[in-house]
């Protein structure tokens, strides 16, 4: 059975629901990033006392198409973020993983997130930028390079339009404001 969960953003998030499923009682097949896919079909009252627990934990079990098609947006769009290797256009990607019109997903993620499938794109790459900042030794060229920016320039701009200072502004603060994963 497969499951839709919001608000799964790291590893850990990952780790704390697996820990709740099998405390259930249920035998996890696999599990990413909002979703989990179970050995076993759930009872109606698994259901609700997985979904009640889950919730207790700060995360929120999906059962409408709507919902789930966001949250798998959502994800994808996390994912399309911190890829490593060469990356596909945004709509390219999400069409071909999603198996849908770019369109159609953009218009339904607007009118349900109140933001664009780019704007909210360009807040996870800025939030990327400033983990990589806060937390290696990359250069902001070599950031721009890795997030896949036409150039550190392109990079420099954009950020300084999403925080309102510069990369190396930002890497010289004492203290580092930063937004978590699932509150953009």
């Amino acid at each position: 059975m497969k499951l839709l969960i919001k608000n799964m953003v790291c590893p850990r998030c990952i780790s704390a629901v697996s820990d709740l499923f099998v405390s259930e009682g249920v035998t996890v097949k696999s599990i990413n990033l909002g979703d989990v896919e179970t050995q076993e079909e759930l009872t109606q009252d698994q259901l609700l006392s997985v979904g009640r627990k889950l919730k207790d934990i700060g995360f929120e079990l999906l059962d409408d198409p709507r919902s789930q098609l966001i949250e798998q947006i959502r994800v994808s769009v996390l994912e399309w973020v911190r890829m490593d290797k060469e990356r596909i256009k945004l709509s390219d990607y999400l069409s071909a993983r999603l198996h849908k019109d770019y369109s159609t997903l953009s218009k339904m993620f607007s009118e349900v997130r109140g933001v664009t499938i780019e704007r909210f794109s360009i807040l996870h790459r800025i939030e990327y930028v400033k983990e990589l900042l806060c937390y290696s030794q990359l250069s902001t060229s070599e950031i721009a390079y890795r997030l896949g920016y036409s150039s550190p320039a392109h990079l420099s701009s954009q950020f300084k339009q999403v925080t309102g200072m510069t990369p190396k502004e930002f890497r010289e603060l004492d203290k580092h404001s930063r937004i978590p994963l699932d509150a953009l």
